[in-house]
């Protein structure tokens, strides 16, 4: 039997699996810059604000992009993921990066693919073995030990958000295959991108007020470019590359955010990594390893092929019944070759209306 697969959930050999590879890494070299280009841009606006422009801008010229595929990714369930996996995840995020350091922020985002893991074993999305889930906890360890290193422009409120962050940035991971299937990546992008500006519209109005005139040209740079590569192409990157491979190899890519984000943290920022910091890194890093080794092999194996067993009553034109199996105890009207025919009946009949059609024959013939 041919099984049938969605587009969204189909691993692609060759080159879509390499393209996809490379967006991958791209799209987690981008994420890993949006945490300092964060920093700057809420030297100008608060998390609310910075959430919503850095969507208005991302999503409309990602949505002329797709204009021809929007109808399809138009629904309720793809709005509802954007809303809550982009708006209150980046307004959660974009609070934490206020209250804790670049570093810090940058290394628990390294939570990511562990929190993938858990998730989708938990809601039964993929198998989780012993060695996952030792990962698992050694990471979270980890972020543990960040969290509660200290350092300059740190505290664990700002901490906790961006861990609050990650793990619904990691349940919106799990769930996204399922949205992408049957719909194009930039479409669904873009209309996530718009539901998510729009839910953190009212959190800014609220919290915030009127956003302030930017005091110079620098946080209005680094918005730009959060909107333009870490919004808008890393996204949709991420998006066209996660409709292509397993969700467990897109989330491993994550990985690259906090390696370029505490880097550019520790270069430009001047942050101080300590003792702790270093500690929860390589726990980090570590329960990354653990996680992204190799499983055993599923015990559960592909559905066989259906073959009818000899005797199974199917329709009589059904190619697959078996030879042993006869519809009907009558006897079969087979077609046969007109040209012998000899005006008779150009069919085969039963024993006696063929003594009947043989006896008339023979009759006429004296007749005549």
């Amino acid at each position: 039997m041919t099984r049938r697969h969605s587009k969204a959930n189909t691993v692609r050999p060759g080159g879509d699996r390499r393209a996809a590879i490379v967006a991958l890494a791209a799209a987690g070299t981008l994420w890993g810059l949006t945490v300092p280009l964060s920093k700057l841009g809420l030297d100008w606006l608060g998390a609310g604000w910075l959430a919503v422009l850095r969507f208005a801008i991302a999503a409309p010229l990602l949505a002329v992009v797709a204009r021809g595929h929007l109808r399809a990714a138009l629904t309720p369930a793809v709005a509802t993921a954007g809303a809550l996996g982009y708006g209150a995840v980046i307004v959660l995020q974009n609070a934490g990066i206020e209250r804790t350091s670049v570093s810090h922020a940058a290394l628990i985002v390294g939570a990511v693919p562990v929190l993938v893991s858990v998730i989708a074993a938990i809601s039964h999305r993929a198998a989780t073995g012993a060695l996952a889930w030792t990962g698992s906890l050694l990471a979270l360890a980890g972020v543990g030990l960040v969290a509660g290193g200290g350092g300059a422009g740190t505290s664990i409120a700002g901490d906790l958000l961006v861990l609050l962050s990650v793990t619904g940035s990691a349940a919106f991971i799990v769930a996204q295959p399922a949205l992408l299937a049957g719909r194009d990546p930039a479409a669904v992008t873009a209309v996530q991108l718009g539901a998510g500006g729009i839910a953190a519209l009212p959190v800014a109005i609220a919290f915030e007020g009127a956003p302030p005139a930017p005091a110079g040209a620098e946080p209005v740079v680094a918005v730009l470019l959060l909107a333009l590569t870490g919004t808008l192409v890393a996204f949709w990157l991420f998006a066209w590359a996660q409709a292509r491979v397993p969700a467990a190899l897109a989330g491993a890519f994550v990985n690259l955010e906090p390696l370029v984000g505490a880097l550019t943290g520790a270069v430009a920022f001047h942050d101080a990594v300590g003792p702790g910091q270093i500690l929860g890194g390589a726990a980090i890093l570590a329960g990354i390893a653990l996680g992204a080794l190799p499983r055993d092999r599923a015990a559960v194996a592909e559905e066989p092929a259906r073959r009818p067993a000899v005797g199974k009553r199917r329709r009589p034109h059904d190619p697959g019944r078996a030879l042993g199996h006869r519809p009907s105890a009558r006897p079969a009207h087979v077609r046969r070759n007109p040209a012998r025919a000899h005006g008779v009946d150009e069919h085969a009949v039963g024993g006696q209306r063929v003594g009947q059609h043989q006896r008339q024959g023979v009759q006429a013939g004296l007749r005549d």
